[in-house]
């Protein structure tokens, strides 16, 4: 997951310094799209407002919350303060008080906001959507509740492959080329982030659980031995899951062997296997899984291998390999591929258990 840490500035936690924003619409924006900004959840902005009198400072036809780029700059303050431990009482009163060096900060209030240089919690964003410096806002303060909040809310408004491509991962990668240069700071945040997408890409998979399903054979996910990263798998699964595609999540560094016996005991209508890096890519293994036959004598098929993930550069291990560039390229591949597979003569995967061979002849890791 992690990266080499990106040239430039890494600003202090919780401090925003962004300039060249959109214009802030007259009417204010939304306590939503604030609390996706800032990384704070709604219900928390509210209890601000209620308990400290930071909210803002007109309400349209008396109701509804619209904050200025003024009280946005307040909240920035008190986020600020709050996120370098000081209590949140003393900190709103400090807010008000006009401690804020920095000029207010444009918020979009478009349903996708432009993507903006800089990251303002401690994490090496660079130009991301909005919604990441949120998240990851939210994530450096170890704040478990809104991450679960803002993680639901962006799956149910954008989506789950955009959600993924342009907020997740960007955020993900962030903290983990922070983590690679700070020591061995941060990796409770890279932890507890993990944990959090992990949580909301299986929440997809179970609301997905009682739509219609695909009667077509599953698709195996599988990390290559070695291998421990999971979520991208676990993403993967979750967009499977909202097409009705049955999918066996097997996860990390799983043993060729027990790969083998899934294949021929299943048969899969595709494979496919992860790899993070080029030392953990098993270009022997996706041979031998593609090789693998199951069914009766005389009719024996075999699947279609997709190799995911950067440790796959290069040449592909053998012709026929396919290598989607991404979550969005993935999800489109393999529903061509259980259409088809649905469709054809003796398509289903309904070999005997241990059919094709005891399995010998696996072969070790390259």
């Amino acid at each position: 997951m992690n990266e080499s840490a990106q040239p430039g500035e890494i600003r202090e936690i919780g401090e925003i310094r962004e300039t060249g924003g959109p214009a802030e619409p007259a009417h204010g924006v939304t306590t939503g799209a604030v609390a996706r900004r800032l990384g704070v959840a709604p219900t928390t902005l509210r209890s601000w407002d209620r308990r400290y009198g930071i909210g803002p400072a007109a309400r349209e036809d008396g109701r509804h919350r619209r904050w200025t780029p003024g009280d946005i700059a307040v909240l920035q303050e008190m986020c600020r303060l709050t996120a370098s431990g000081v209590p949140p009482a003393e900190a709103a009163r400090a807010a008000r008080a006009g401690s804020v060096a920095a000029a207010p900060v444009a918020v979009a209030a478009s349903p996708a906001p432009t993507r903006q240089p800089g990251s303002g919690n401690g994490l090496p964003l660079g130009d991301v959507r909005q919604e990441c410096r949120g998240l990851g806002r939210a994530a450096v303060r170890l704040d478990s509740p809104t991450m679960d909040e803002m993680l639901g809310s962006l799956i149910g408004e954008y989506g789950l492959v955009t959600t993924w491509e342009e907020v997740m991962v960007p955020t993900l990668h962030a903290v983990g080329r922070k983590w690679e240069t700070s020591g061995d700071q941060y990796v409770e945040v890279e932890h507890l982030l993990s944990w959090h997408v992990s949580t909301a890409l299986r929440r997809v998979s179970i609301g997905a659980l009682s739509g219609p399903r695909a009667s077509a054979p599953p698709i195996l996910l599988a990390c290559v031995p070695g291998e421990q990263h999971t979520l991208p798998l676990e993403a993967l699964a979750a967009g499977l899951a909202e097409l009705g595609l049955p999918a066996r999540m097997f996860g990390a560094a799983v043993p060729p062997e027990a790969l083998v016996q899934a294949v021929r005991r299943t048969g899969p209508g595709a494979v496919v296997l992860w790899a993070q890096a080029r030392s953990t890519a098993h270009h022997a293994l996706a041979r031998h899984v593609a090789d693998t036959a199951w069914g009766v004598k005389g009719a024996r098929a075999r699947t279609t291998v997709l190799l995911a993930g950067p440790g796959w550069a290069g040449p592909a291990p053998a012709p026929g390999m396919l290598r989607p560039g991404g979550l969005r390229e993935a999800l489109g591949l393999l529903r061509g591929l259980c259409e088809a597979a649905a469709t054809a003569p003796g398509g289903g995967g309904d070999g005997p258990e241990g059919a094709g061979g005891s399995g010998s002849g696996v072969p070790q890791r390259s």
